[in-house]
This record gives C-alpha cells, sequence and structure tokens, in this order.
C-alpha cells in the first residue's frame, strides 16, 4: 500500500482529500503546516507529496526544496495560487506537477495514479538495466540513479534525471516538446511547454559549465531539444 503525505493547513479539503485517497486504496498522512509535515517526511517512508504552498510555519517552497535535497519523491503542487509564475517557480524548485485549485477528486487521483505509476515504473526498469551511459563529461549511472560530471555527483530530480537519460540514450536525436512530455510524463501533450521548459532549464542550472550558453542540452529553434557534442 502506497502512503502519501498530505500537506494542507484547510481542515475540510485535508479531510475531504484523505477520505477521498484512502477510500482509493491509500495510506494518508496528514499535515497542517510545514515543520510538521518535515518532521512526518523525515520519519515515514513516504512516496508521494501532495503539497499546498501557503502553509503556516514553513511554506510550501521552503518545504519543497528542503525535501529535494535528500528526496526525489514525486511532489504534486496544490494550490490556489495559479499563475505561470507560481507553477514555474514550483516546478523549477523540483515538483513533478501542479493541480490548482479548486480541483476534481477524480482528476486529483488520476495525477497520484500517474505519478506513482511513474515513479515505481521508471525504478524498476531502470534497476533491470543496469547500465552506465556516458557523453563526453557526463556519466548516468543507470542502476543507481546518479548522474555526474567530470567525476562530481549532480543531484537532480527524477524528472530531470529522466531527461537526460532520454538525451543520452538517444545522442542524435532532436525531440519536440510533445515528444518529451508524452515519454516522460506518459500523458496527452494538451501544450504543457512551460513544464517542458522549466525541467530544460533547471537541468541545465546544473549540467551546463554556463547555463545561458547550453552546450549539453542544445536548443533547435522551433523544434525541440537534442543532446550536444561530447564536453
Amino acid at each position: 500500500m502506497k502512503q502519501i503525505l498530505l500537506v494542507e493547513d484547510d481542515p475540510e479539503i485535508s479531510d475531504l482529500v484523505k477520505a477521498h485517497l484512502e477510500n482509493e486504496g491509500y495510506r494518508v498522512l496528514t499535515a497542517a503546516d510545514g515543520e510538521e509535515a518535515a518532521r512526518l517526511f523525515a520519519n515515514g517512508d513516504v512516496d508521494l507529496v501532495l503539497l499546498d504552498l501557503m502553509l503556516p510555519k514553513m511554506n510550501g517552497m521552503t518545504l519543497l526544496k528542503q525535501i529535494r535535497v535528500h528526496s526525489s519523491v514525486p511532489i504534486l503542487i496544490l494550490s490556489a495560487k495559479g499563475s505561470d509564475l507560481d507553477k514555474a517557480l514550483g516546478l523549477g524548485f523540483g515538483a513533478d506537477d501542479y493541480i490548482a485549485k479548486p480541483f476534481s477528486l477524480i482528476e486529483l487521483t488520476a495525477r497520484v495514479q500517474a505519478a506513482i505509476r511513474r515513479a515505481t515504473d521508471y525504478t524498476v526498469a531502470e534497476a533491470k538495466e543496469e547500465r552506465v551511459l556516458q557523453r563526453g563529461s557526463i556519466r548516468l549511472d543507470v542502476d543507481a540513479f546518479m548522474a555526474y560530471k567530470n567525476g562530481q555527483a549532480v543531484k537532480l530530480t527524477a524528472k530531470e534525471f529522466q531527461l537526460l537519460h532520454v538525451f543520452m540514450e538517444n545522442p542524435k536525436r532532436v525531440f519536440t516538446k510533445e515528444q518529451l512530455y508524452q515519454q516522460i510524463w506518459n500523458e496527452p501533450y494538451l501544450g504543457e511547454e512551460n513544464v517542458i521548459n522549466v525541467h530544460i532549464r533547471r537541468l541545465r542550472e546544473k549540467i551546463e559549465t554556463n547555463p545561458s550558453k547550453p552546450e549539453i542540452i542544445e536548443t533547435v529553434w522551433g523544434i525541440g531539444y537534442k543532446l550536444g557534442a561530447p564536453q
């Protein structure tokens, strides 16, 4: 049984979502503020985090960054703050998806199932492959889920790792944003351009010598992205 950490300070929303997810077969831990959530996450085996942004004691963004220091667990943001800037900020800090309030419980369940399935399937598939990819200064240990640049470990989120893996497995291929979204998110592409842009930008910030002039993940203008020549 998968365990979800629900971080929501509105008791009505928290009770409603908790009851629904438990009815769907999940265990649900709840926290009403960021500090309580941090303690629960540190002490529990959590498979997914549902995270509100506007929280007392420690806000959602701070908690998100704190979790990402040590874990690549799927994180879905729940928030009434629905502007593109807020979405980009949340995804840029390492969130996997964003659900704006108000949301339907059916949509929420589908997003939770998809996020857990992607994380589980990807981990199992990569464990079976047991191989290392090397492209210039970048080395990807697929089995250990680790990335290195010039021998130094680079901490990537699950989505960042998957993006880099796709590029390194297909060094000569140009990917459109739609292809990347469908392959990594495993969902129909509905113009989720901002999601791809943010994840590519964050990946570049971690692996490029100069992110403003990327050489590892190159932009192919009008089409998408591809792996650059070995650096």
